[in-house]
């Protein structure tokens, strides 16, 4: 598997949740990182927990070009190179789109889908000097579609879409691409969740202590990091099993997530 001491390190998202659980499995392994989210206290709070590792703190707005650019334009003046790249900034919605208001999936998109896009597109140049590794954070609900978050599933399989085709145009250059599609996991996502108007959720309607941890999840993204795979699906029954069942008997597995996710608290679904 490949060493990633010294390692240069991006992470957007790195305020809580699976991207901060990255940060500190990446520092773990010696890597220098460079982290970005929008909260800067947050991260300047992570930087003091990884004390000992060389850290660039960078505010980034995924959702604005200029911030992604700036962000790798930092990056190299600091470091010199890019090695790996992880796209995890994201943000979830929950509601029926009969109910949304349009600037939701809006803003869903221009977080999760052109905050990838944006960051990988500065990225690139440096990415392909190193044959590093570009990684999508994505989820379940980007193989199949989640009633009640139409515009997290619409980004999540966006972003799946874009990673695949670049991977294959990059097949001979020695760009890896890794789409890491955790199941349910514990994290803050669901509690910031926009509703029908954009306001947040507030309140998470599941049990986050029964899902994976969020420092779990980051373990397996390292390890298919340091084995270059192109993608993972994490959690079992409602990962890859589901993803698996609902390519031979969609029909059924329409209605059973129909079911599982109407019986959420203060679901949207009737």
């Amino acid at each position: 598997m490949m060493d990633l001491k010294n390692k240069v390190v991006i992470i957007t998202g790195a305020s809580s949740g699976i991207g901060k659980a990255i940060a500190c499995k990446f520092a773990q392994e010696g890597c220098r990182l460079t982290l970005a989210a929008r909260r800067i206290n947050l991260l300047e709070q992570l930087k003091e927990q990884l004390n000992g590792t060389e850290v660039l703190i960078q505010q980034t707005d995924v959702s604005k070009e200029d911030d992604c650019k700036k962000l790798i334009e930092e990056t190299i003046k600091k470091f010199g190179k890019i090695d790996i790249l992880v796209n995890d900034a994201g943000i979830s919605m929950r509601a029926l789109f009969e109910d949304l208001d349009l600037s939701v999936i809006h803003q869903v998109m221009n977080v999760n889908f052109w905050g990838t896009v944006n960051c990988t597109k500065f990225a690139l140049p440096y990415l392909l000097k190193t044959k590093g590794s570009v990684v999508g954070v994505i989820s379940i609900a980007g193989y199949m579609g989640l009633p009640g978050r139409t515009g997290y599933s619409a980004s999540k399989f966006a972003i799946r879409g874009f990673l695949n085709t670049l991977r294959i145009e990059n097949l001979k250059k020695g760009l890896h691409v890794l789409i890491a599609a955790p199941g349910f996991t514990s994290s803050n996502v669901r509690k910031s969740a926009l509703t029908a108007d954009g306001s947040p959720q507030g309140e998470t309607p599941r049990k986050e202590n029964k899902m994976m941890s969020a420092e779990k999840c980051a373990g397996h993204i390292i390890h298919a990091v340091k084995k270059r795979k192109n993608q993972i699906i994490l959690t079992f029954t409602e990962g890859k099993v589901a993803v698996f069942l609902e390519k031979i008997i969609p029909g059924i597995m329409n209605k059973l997530i129909y079911y599982v996710m109407s019986k959420e608290p203060n679901s949207p679904l009737k």
